[in-house]
């Protein structure tokens, strides 16, 4: 069963998702880089969800910001998205 923090950061993530669909030339590297990052976050919520693990070693609110540092400039829109995620990660200890 998810709790609000997980049900928020699906959201958001489902949010994400929107912003880089209308957003023009995001190149190939950015574009795996933010797969992984999606699917990384999705496993440890399952991980988290099937076994109440502690993710605070996963460093996925990093990732999310050194990505959205590096979107910053090209794709604002996005990069504010990365951003919220972060926090929002940050919040949860992962």
């Amino acid at each position: 069963m998810l709790n609000e923090n997980d049900s928020n950061l699906k959201a958001h993530l489902k949010t994400l998702h929107r912003s880089l669909a209308e957003t023009e030339e995001v190149d190939e590297e950015l574009q795996m880089l933010l797969r992984q990052l999606d699917g990384d976050i999705k496993h440890v919520l399952d991980r988290r969800a099937e076994a109440d693990l502690d993710a605070n070693t996963y460093g996925l609110a990093s990732r999310t910001q050194e990505l959205s540092a590096r979107f910053d400039s090209r794709h604002p829109n996005v990069s504010a998205a990365l951003r919220q995620l972060g926090n929002i990660l940050a919040s949860m200890g992962i």
